[in-house]
Formats: C-alpha cells, structure tokens, sequence
C-alpha cells in the first residue's frame, strides 16, 4: 500500500488493500470470537513482565539477595519491553502479522524457559531483559486491530483490547503471588512460558492474512518513530500523559510487595495477588472509557483519569496505617489508581492512532516507548523513594506525576 493519509470514508478500501481482497468482500469490523481471542493474547504475553512485582521477596530469598536488589527483575524486564518497543514493533507496518507474531511469542517462551531455570539474579534479570523485548504483541496487535475497525468503532476496539492487556498487567500478580507460594518462585516463568507456546500456535492459525502498510527500510522504520515524535505535537502530548501516570503506577506496584512483606503487615506475594484481583475489576472501565471517546474525544477522558490518580494516591496513604484498615485503603487506592492509568492508555492510544493511520505501528512504537521508559524510571525510583521515605514517599510521587499530567492539560485547553 502506498503510504498517506487515509480519511474516513476510504476504511473499508484500506482494509481491503491490507489484506489484499476486494473491497466489498471486507468485513465492516473484527468478529467478537476475534477480537476476544486478540484481547486475551495481549493480557497473556504482557503478563510476563509483570508477574514477578507479586514474586520479588521469594526471589530475594532463594537467591540470598536484598529485596530491593532483585525488584530490579521487575526494571530490566520493563527496560527491555521499551527496547522492544522501539526496534520490533515499527516491524508490524512491514511484515505480515501473523508470522511476526507467532515468532516474538515463541522467543518470549523461550526466554521464560532460560529464566525459570536462572542460577543467579544477573541471569534472571538478563532473560527478564529478553522476555520483555519480544513481549511486545500486544503493541503490534492494537494497531492491526485499529486498522481493521471502521473508524466509529475504533475507539471501543482499542477499548476492548486494552481491557485484555490491563487485565494481564493486573491479573499477572495474582497468577505470580499464587504459584510464587504454592511452587517457588520459578513455577510461575515455567507455566507462563508453556501458556505461550500455546498462543504461538493459536494466533499463528486465527490472525487474519494482512499486507505490510509501509516498504520503507527497517532503519527507516525505526527512525519514523524519533521523526514522527519530533512532528506532531499530539504525540509528545499523548507521551507525556502516560509516562507519568505509567510511572506511578509502577512505582505503586513494584513498593506494594515491599510494604506488605515488611511491617507493619508481614504478609507474601499472595497478598499482592489478592489486591490486585480486585484491581482487575477496573478493565470494566476500559470500555466504558472507549464508548466516551467515540462520543466526546479523547480530550475529554484525558482529564478525568488525572484526577482520579490524585484521588487515588491520596486513599493509597492510608495504606501506611496497617491492619484491615490499611489493607482496604491498599485495595481501595490500586483500584482507583488501575482504572486512572487504564482509562489514559485508552484515551492517548485513541488520540494517537488518529494522527496518521498509515503509521499506526511507527507511531504506537514512539508512544508505547516513551510510557515504559517512564514505567522504567517510575519503578526504579518508587523502590529508591520508599527506601528513603517510605509508603508515603510513594503516594506523593504518584500525585505529583497525575498533577504534572492535569497542569499539561489545563496548558493545551487555555493556550
């Protein structure tokens, strides 16, 4: 497909060249038995990255390291999904999906495999780099998914198949809190690894036959994204949104299993899990997120999902205060501040796919990118603050980011 911009009335016609048919043997959007199976293959391969925040303590433990040594499991993993992001994804606009996507998922397999058998933390957090460059499917499936939409849907597809990736990212505690007690901390990397296989097979069978939209050179791909970063304004914007808001979030989560494996609590990864399969919940909200964009913009959403991370870093405090009391507000403020982060991922990624959607993969790589250096930093920093500051430390820096995120906005509506 030549590439350029593409208005609204020639979806159907972009659809058919990607998948090399005639126009009016194109569908008008994805079939729901498809795109559920694509929202539950982007929950299972970002999982991977996230479930040892729920696992850290028994890997400080069984390889005799401090805890806040082998949290950084949790940041070479982030860092390497932020590498992946930038050199595998601009390859979702030249190469066909289905095989690309059927690789990367066998590698991340592998390299769960390497992990699950790590002698050392240097070893685990190399094979955690590994895993988390080739688990970007997710970020290769939302543009497809995009471009397959009509463009009145597409803000509720983006919907659905983040509710899929956000209930990974949560449910990923869970899964890890519950196997990490039951089967050591290695159990969980050799059950995500055989999931894996099995959705390497899968996708490779039900991924729809699409075109590359893009002939330019693999350099140049991956240079689109520093360009289209440098050109458009709504991209930086979209950018420094989700960074910020990511970067608390991270920070909330990796600090979770340390507060709650030290006093006052004292509990396991179970505990993480159990906060977090109530945090899941907010993939609700994820839809209802996509069905207000289509309606009022993702301008609009934009604003709310600041504040409700304010709000919620302010219910997160009382986590400091121990006992049940402090467990629901632990439970209370995840929950808010999951549906906040959500809630922004759909509006920026809904802003972003609009810009050009010839280069949805580019584009989503500039974007996707900047968030997990932000998630990076964010869970880096949020283990050295609450070494020093404790939970309370915390719960500022996440109120500090969202009150960055909400100044920028108020910026763009009164300019």
């Amino acid at each position: 497909m030549a590439e350029g911009e593409m208005n609204g009335g020639s979806a159907a016609a972009a659809v058919a060249a990607r998948l090399d048919q005639p126009a009016e043997h194109i569908p008008s959007g994805l079939g729901t038995g498809l795109l559920f199976i694509l929202s539950i293959a982007c929950g299972a391969s970002v999982a991977t990255i996230y479930f040892p925040q729920a696992i850290t303590l028994l890997i400080a433990s069984d390889l005799r390291v401090p805890a806040e040594t082998a949290a950084l499991v949790v940041t070479t993993a982030q860092l390497g999904y932020a590498l992946g992001l930038l050199l595998l994804v601009p390859l979702g606009d030249r190469l066909p999906h289905r095989p690309l996507v059927a690789t990367l998922l066998t590698l991340t397999a592998a390299a769960l495999l390497v992990a699950s058998q790590a002698p050392t933390l240097p070893v685990l957090a190399v094979a955690s780099m590994v895993t988390g460059f080739t688990t970007v499917v997710p970020q290769i499936l939302l543009p497809m998914a995009a471009g397959l939409a009509p463009p009145e849907r597409r803000g509720a597809v983006t919907g659905t198949l983040l509710s899929g990736l956000l209930a990974g990212i949560l449910l990923a505690r869970t899964f890890g809190g519950f196997l990490g007690e039951h089967l050591g901390w290695r159990g969980p990397y050799f059950v995500a690894a055989a999931a894996l296989f099995v959705f390497a097979i899968l996708l490779g069978l039900v991924l729809p036959k699409t075109a590359p939209t893009s002939s330019q050179r693999y350099p140049s791909l991956v240079a689109a994204a520093f360009i289209l970063f440098r050109g458009e304004p709504e991209l930086r914007r979209s950018c420094l949104y989700q960074a910020l808001m990511f970067g608390g979030f991270t920070a909330a989560w990796t600090s979770l299993a340390l507060l709650l494996g030290g006093p006052p609590y004292h509990l396991g990864g179970q505990a993480v899990g159990l906060i977090a399969l109530v945090g899941a919940a907010s993939v609700l909200c994820t839809p209802i997120a996509g069905r207000l964009i289509d309606r009022r913009g993702p301008d609009f959403v934009s604003p709310l999902a600041f504040v409700t991370g304010i709000v919620a870093a302010i219910v997160l405090l009382g986590g400091a205060l121990g006992g049940i009391t402090g467990l629901l507000a632990l439970t209370a403020g995840m929950l808010l501040l999951d549906i906040a982060v959500q809630s922004g991922q759909t509006a920026n990624q809904a802003r972003v796919f609009a810009i050009r959607p010839d280069a949805r993969s580019r584009l989503n790589t500039a974007y996707m990118t900047s968030v997990f250096l932000g998630g990076s930093a964010g869970s880096w920093i949020g283990v050295k603050i609450y070494g020093h500051w404790g939970w309370p430390g915390v719960c500022a820096l996440i109120a500090v980011a969202a009150s960055i995120a909400l100044a920028r906005h108020a910026v763009k509506l009164f300019r």
